[in-house]
């Protein structure tokens, strides 16, 4: 074995260590000198790593490998039964651009039943869409509103900003539904595509007091 295959060995090696600072040390050298041998391995760190920097590293190091050597194992990854692998493959897939990963933005992934999936879904959604496939992403967006605590929803909340005014008509259908949580959403986001410095607490509390009095307004009607 030559010294060059050695050392790759140990990198490897390092990267399943028992503390998080070596396996940290080891994914920064992944990426500082790309070498193909580390892709699988690098992927395969991210479904298991418990620690969110070193995951975070990792997707790094990813990134500084050609896509043509990550993204066979990341779209692998994203069809996976384990929550974690699919969650960190779409993170990496929207930090590495690639626009010949939209194929795996599936249906299922953007209603994925783990938040945490389902965020990083969102967030590649918004980076790798092709030009005039907005509309679709947003409607399929907006069919998550209401979903989650708040943290989720704000995530939600910014995907669709970002995809700019092609959310309107599917947020004008939103503030329509019969239920008080996605009326609440869609109306908190609308008031943030409008105005950005509102923040999203302001504006959640904003669209409850709406959604409450257009009740209170269409009882008194009846």
């Amino acid at each position: 074995m030559s010294k060059q295959d050695r050392g790759t060995e140990q990198a490897l090696r390092r990267l399943e260590d028992t503390s998080p600072s070596v396996r940290l040390r080891a994914a920064l050298d992944a990426g500082t000198a790309p070498d193909p041998r580390f892709v699988g391995k690098l992927v395969e760190r991210c479904a298991v790593e418990p620690e969110f920097y070193v995951r975070d590293m990792l997707t790094w190091a990813l990134t500084r490998h050609p896509s043509s050597a990550t993204l066979p194992a990341l779209l692998h990854e994203v069809r996976s039964e384990c929550a974690q692998a699919r969650s960190q493959a779409l993170h990496t897939l929207s930090k590495i651009g690639d626009r010949q990963a939209w194929p795996a933005i599936t249906r299922a992934l953007l209603s994925d039943a783990d938040d945490e999936v389902a965020r990083s879904a969102w967030r590649a959604a918004v980076v790798l869409v092709p030009e005039g496939e907005e509309p679709r992403l947003a409607a399929a967006l907006a069919a998550q509103l209401g979903r989650g605590e708040r943290e989720t929803q704000l995530s939600l909340s910014r995907a669709l900003i970002a995809l700019g005014e092609v959310i309107v008509p599917p947020l004008r259908a939103a503030m329509a539904d019969p239920d008080p949580l996605v009326r609440g959403h869609a109306i908190a986001t609308e008031r943030l595509l409008r105005n950005p410095e509102a923040g999203f607490e302001f504006a959640i509390e904003e669209a409850k007091r709406i959604v409450v009095l257009g009740r209170t307004s269409q009882t008194s009607q009846e």
